[in-house]
């Protein structure tokens, strides 16, 4: 991710406990984070309002998300949030704070989605 001076990007990982949740949409919060210039400037939760097929992509889009971080999720859940310019990074666990750090000083290891629900395409 590059940031240029000045400008606040907002980051949204699925959480729960303080942990990268497995479950984009399942998750009971996102811990969004304001980043500019690299660095944390804001670190709130909010709430899941649900999860409906196709609802999350746009609900964390209009809020400013530019890049969304689960454990795991499914591909057309993926596309949907490419769609909406987010993006995403899964195959992620571990503290959410350790996670962003993470993820900013580009060391963010990601592994293999943890969203897999036989019979279930909607993760």
């Amino acid at each position: 991710m590059a940031l240029v001076g000045g400008i606040v990007v907002k980051i949204a990982v699925s959480s729960e406990g303080g942990e990268v949740a497995l479950h984009f949409g399942r998750c009971p919060e996102y811990t969004i984070f304001e980043v500019e210039d690299g660095k944390i400037a804001g670190k709130w939760t909010l709430p899941n309002p649900g999860h409906e097929p196709g609802f999350l992509p746009k609900f964390l889009g209009e809020r400013g998300i530019a890049c969304i971080i689960a454990g795991g999720m499914g591909p057309r859940a993926e596309e949907l949030f490419r769609q909406q310019g987010i993006e995403v990074v899964t195959g992620v666990a571990g503290p959410v704070d350790r996670v962003i750090q993470e993820y900013l000083d580009g060391r963010l290891e990601r592994g293999k989605s943890f969203c897999e629900h036989p019979g279930e395409p909607h993760c």
